[in-house]
C-alpha cells in the first residue's frame, strides 16, 4: 500500500508538469534533499537547463524538492526501483544501509576546498568505489558536488589546533564530534536551532554549523566575531545518481552529456557559493569582525588527528576501503 500510494503521489506530480514539459524523448524526475526556495535548488534547475539544452531537448529533468514524491531518507531506494529515475542528496541519509553512505557523505577533516574531493574521486579511486557501493541498489553515480566546506563559527579566536582545547563548541553527534574530542575540545551536542542562543549565552565558545555566507546572514558573526575562513573540518558532499537500468538504455552520447553536466554543475556550485562567502566576509570585516585564516600546517595537523578517528566509523568492507582511499590519497600529495 505504501508503495502504491508513492507511484500516485509520482502520478499526480508530473501530471502537474505535464503542461510545461518538453515532447523530449526522455522525461525523468529527480528529488533533491533540499527545499525549493534554497539556492542550491535554484543551481539545481540551472542544471536540468544545461542537460535539455546539450541533449537538444531529448532529455527532460524535473528537479522536486525534499519530500515531493519519496521522504528524504528514502530517495535510494526510490531510484532503485525507478519509482524517481534519480537524485541530489546527501549520502549520509542513508548510513543505515552502509557505513560508507557517511564516510563518503562527510568525511571530517579530510578536505579543505571541494576541488581536493573533485580530484580525490577522479584520481584517487573515489568514483570506482562509491559507483560500486551504489550499484548494488541498481543506482549508477553520475557525480558528486557540495556547496563547499563549512566556515567554524567561534567567540575566541583559534587560530590552530591548540587553540582548541578546552573549547565548548556545538558538534552533532557521529564523527564530527569525535574528531573534536580527539584534538582536545569539549564538544556539546545541540540542534541547529539552538547554536545562536547558546553562543549569546555563553553556553558554548563556538559552533560546527556551516557555510560564512550562511553563518553571516543568520547573525551568527555578529555575536562570535572570531569565525574561521575558509573553513577546516566539515564538507558535505551531495550525490547525483540515476537508475542503473534508466543509464544503460541511454546511447553513448546521452550517457556523455549526463556526466558532462553533472561536472559542470560541481564546478558551479563551488563558484557561486564561493561569491556569496567573499561578499559576507567582507560585509563582516567592515563590521569589525575578525575573519581568522588557519594555515596549511594547522589544517594538516586536524587532518592527521581527524585521520585516527577514521577507523572507528569503516564498519563494512566498502567503508574501510573509502577510509583507505582517502588516506593514500593525502598520503601521496606530502
Amino acid at each position: 500500500m505504501n508503495m502504491l500510494k508513492k507511484i500516485l503521489s509520482l502520478v499526480v506530480i508530473l501530471t502537474v508538469f505535464a503542461g510545461t514539459a518538453f515532447a523530449a524523448e526522455y522525461n525523468w524526475t529527480f528529488q533533491t534533499s533540499g527545499a525549493a526556495g534554497d539556492d542550491v535548488y535554484r543551481f539545481q534547475q540551472t542544471w536540468a537547463g544545461w542537460v535539455l539544452e546539450d541533449s537538444k531537448g531529448r532529455i527532460q529533468i524535473t528537479v522536486l524538492p525534499a519530500d515531493a514524491v519519496v521522504k528524504y531518507t528514502e530517495t535510494l531506494d526510490a531510484v532503485g526501483a525507478n519509482i524517481i529515475q534519480g537524485d541530489l542528496t546527501d549520502p549520509s541519509y542513508f548510513a543505515g544501509k552502509d557505513p560508507a553512505f557517511s564516510l563518503i557523505g562527510n568525511m571530517v577533516g579530510a578536505w579543505s576546498h571541494p576541488f581536493q574531493l573533485f580530484d580525490m574521486m577522479k584520481t584517487g579511486g573515489g568514483n570506482e568505489i562509491f559507483d560500486g557501493l551504489l550499484a548494488q541498489y541498481n543506482i549508477k553515480l553520475l557525480g558528486v558536488a557540495c556547496t563547499g566546506v563549512e566556515a567554524f563559527v567561534s567567540k575566541k579566536p583559534i587560530r590552530g589546533v591548540a587553540d582548541l582545547k578546552g573549547i565548548k563548541l556545538r558538534a552533532p553527534q557521529g564523527m564530527v564530534n569525535n574528531v573534536f574530542a580527539a584534538v582536545g575540545a569539549a564538544p556539546v551536542n545541540l540542534p541547529g536551532s539552538e547554536v545562536y542562543t547558546a553562543l549569546d549565552k555563553g553556553v558554548i565558545d563556538a559552533a560546527d554549523y556551516t557555510v560564512f555566507a550562511t553563518n553571516q546572514a543568520q547573525g551568527m558573526n555578529d555575536i562570535a566575531r572570531f569565525p574561521i575562513y575558509p573553513g577546516f573540518h566539515s564538507m558535505p558532499t551531495m550525490q547525483v545518481t540515476m537508475n542503473l537500468d534508466v543509464w544503460k538504455s541511454l546511447p553513448a552520447d546521452l550517457q556523455a552529456v549526463m556526466i558532462k553536466n553533472v561536472d559542470r554543475f560541481a564546478q558551479y556550485m563551488v563558484e557561486q557559493h564561493e561569491k556569496l562567502d567573499v561578499l559576507a566576509v567582507a560585509e563582516a570585516k567592515a563590521k569589525g569582525i575578525e575573519v581568522v585564516s588557519w594555515p596549511k600546517e594547522e589544517v594538516a595537523k586536524f587532518r592527521n588527528i581527524a585521520v585516527t578517528q577514521w577507523p572507528k566509523w569503516s564498519n563494512s568492507p566498502t567503508a574501510k576501503t573509502w577510509s583507505a582511499a582517502v588516506a593514500a590519497y593525502w598520503k601521496s600529495k606530502e
